[in-house]
């Protein structure tokens, strides 16, 4: 609509849009009953005004609704309207405002859809606080500058309603992805790896791969003897509370059960969640077991239960890892050379008389134990001859006899290896007077008086090859 050079834009209703300054009392209000006694005391704020004359007490039945409150005076409405075609302020809505608001609408979805399925609730929350952000500073724009009213509303129920969305679909997914992981590996390895892994469960999978790891045996000696003496209900319990410690002492080292055998347990360290430090968490967790197993003959002895005793035995290299199995039945393992020669090493731990044997790549990598080397031996099947080691414990913690004896035996080998029998002999007998019944100790003295009558050649490499499993 033209007025006398002023634009008012009208809707097809011929309506406008009130430019409101304010609430009631944004204009100035002079008494009708001053003006017609004559006693307004400034009657210069006329010179030069519009002046409207209308009732603004409740009883004169004028007063209207607006959005800046239910009691305002119709004719303060009036007094915007003349103001807006004066100040050119009307704001109006233009042709294409369904166009517009379609348009926001779409591109802040999309934005908020492509975006916020890919990043972690804390970010997504973010996220959809600065779309909201960015459409009402939109929004603000175009009705401060261009005085254009675009709706809102549409815009953040879209950015809202698929925040929310995403943030249900994200906790069922992620709900549905733990159970997952937990129904994969939930019987292998301990609940925390478990919410790790459906933290990032792409990472993760039952698909065989390559990978270095450690793994770890350990069995119960004379088990056999052991079961014989009692019934079926005694040697169960008796499983039960000798594999739980030993159970719980794999999943705290963040270890993997592979599985029971009779009654010996298999577990590997490094998958499925790989940790590079799993040889010392392997070596750790041995440790652990052998110590465990010492309170646990304490409260076996008062149940008039027979003292077990075990061997453990750990290798460290690269092995296949993942489920395996028939068509019937698979399982979370690991196979290979790697995996034999663990079991081998546990198999030999009565030969020395020791409880605890690793390979020589174990005890390199797991550096933070202090360790003594007792042979160097070809296990039946393997042409390559295997350094073995006992793990004593972390070297800090260890008394310094310990230390002392465990280098004094590895001076003996030296000499042993370069066919120095009496040189060898005599440290042994030395070593012999502080441990009298170290079964080791005795072993080497054998070996040496059958080497005194059977000298084994220069062509001899220190290699004990055993001919049995």
């Amino acid at each position: 609509l033209e007025l006398a050079g002023h634009r008012i834009p009208i809707d097809p209703q011929g309506a406008v849009l009130v430019p409101f300054r304010g609430p009631a009392g944004s204009f100035p209000y002079v008494s009708i009953g001053d003006v017609i006694s004559g006693t307004v005391e400034d009657p210069s704020i006329f010179d030069g005004k519009i002046a409207l004359i209308g009732g603004t007490a409740p009883g004169m039945e004028d007063l209207r609704t607006t959005p800046f409150g239910s009691i305002y005076p119709g004719v303060e409405v009036h007094a915007n309207v003349i103001a807006g075609i004066l100040d050119n302020s009307f704001r109006w809505r233009p042709a294409y405002t369904v166009a517009a608001e379609m348009i926001a609408v779409i591109t802040f979805g999309l934005l908020s859809s492509l975006f916020l399925p890919f990043l972690s609730p804390v970010i997504s929350t973010l996220v959809t606080a600065l779309l909201g952000f960015l459409a009402l500073a939109f929004n603000f724009y175009m009705w401060e500058v261009e005085l254009h009213v675009l709706p809102l509303a549409m815009t953040l129920y879209t950015l809202f309603g698929i925040y929310v969305l995403n943030m249900l679909f994200g906790y069922l997914f992620e709900t549905r992805t733990r159970s997952h992981m937990d129904s994969l590996f939930g019987q292998y390895v301990p609940p925390d790896l478990v919410k790790e892994m459906s933290r990032d469960p792409e990472n993760y999978s039952l698909a065989s791969q390559k990978r270095e790891l450690s793994v770890l045996f350990t069995d119960i000696r004379g088990f056999t003897t052991i079961s014989e003496g009692l019934d079926a209900a005694e040697l169960s319990d008796l499983m039960d509370e000798y594999l739980t410690p030993m159970t719980r002492i794999v999943h705290e080292s963040l270890g993997t059960i592979d599985k029971y055998i009779g009654d010996a347990v298999m577990a590997f360290w490094g998958a499925p969640v790989f940790h590079p430090e799993h040889a010392e968490q392997a070596v750790g967790a041995g440790l652990a077991m052998l110590k465990a197993l010492e309170e646990l003959n304490v409260d076996f002895q008062k149940k008039n239960w027979p003292e077990i005793k075990i061997g453990v035995g750990i290798n460290t290299g690269v092995m296949s890892v993942g489920n395996m199995g028939s068509k019937f039945r698979k399982s979370y393992t690991v196979l290979g050379d790697v995996v034999n020669l663990g079991s081998r090493l546990e198999g030999i731990t009565k030969m020395y008389g020791v409880s605890f044997l690793v390979s020589e790549t174990t005890a390199h990598a797991a550096g933070r134990y202090a360790y003594r080397e007792l042979d160097r031996v070809r296990v039946k099947g393997k042409d390559r001859g295997v350094t073995i080691l006992e793990p004593l414990g972390l070297e800090e913690e260890l008394p310094r006899e310990v230390l002392d004896r465990a280098n004094r035996f590895q001076h003996f080998l030296g000499l042993y290896r370069n066919q120095d029998w009496d040189e060898a002999e005599a440290i042994l007998r030395e070593l012999l007077v502080a441990e009298p019944d170290c079964f080791l100790y005795k072993l080497y003295l054998e070996r040496i008086a059958h080497f005194h009558e059977n000298p084994p050649g220069d062509d001899w490499d220190g290699v004990f090859t055993f001919t049995t499993k």
